[in-house]
This record gives structure tokens, sequence and C-alpha cells, in this order.
């Protein structure tokens, strides 16, 4: 499952760890979370996320 990068701060959602703080258990792909979901750091939308390319 690929990683993704907030665009305003540098937060990286990975999907192995997930958001729990947030509701979001481990395991669960950016493409799965929900539509209201914010950056847990600075409260953008998924729309400002994007793939980080793994090495």
């Amino acid at each position: 499952m690929k990683k993704y990068r907030c665009m305003v701060c540098g937060w990286v959602y990975d999907p192995e760890v997930g958001d729990p703080e947030n509701g979001v258990e481990p395991g669960t792909p950016f493409e799965e979370l929900p539509y209201d979901w914010v950056c847990p750091e600075c409260f953008v939308g998924k729309d400002e996320f994007e793939p980080i390319e793994e090495e």
C-alpha cells in the first residue's frame, strides 16, 4: 500500500499505521479513508495529499 504526503505540512499517511487517534484502523488504504478525513497536523483535506514513490 502506498504512503501519501500532505503537500501543505509534509505529514505522511502510512496505511500500515493508519490514524488511530482519528478512528482510522491500521491497514486502511488512503483511498478508503472517509471523505471528511483531514490531515491530523494541518487539517487540510485528502485532495492536498500526493502519493510517495517507494524507493
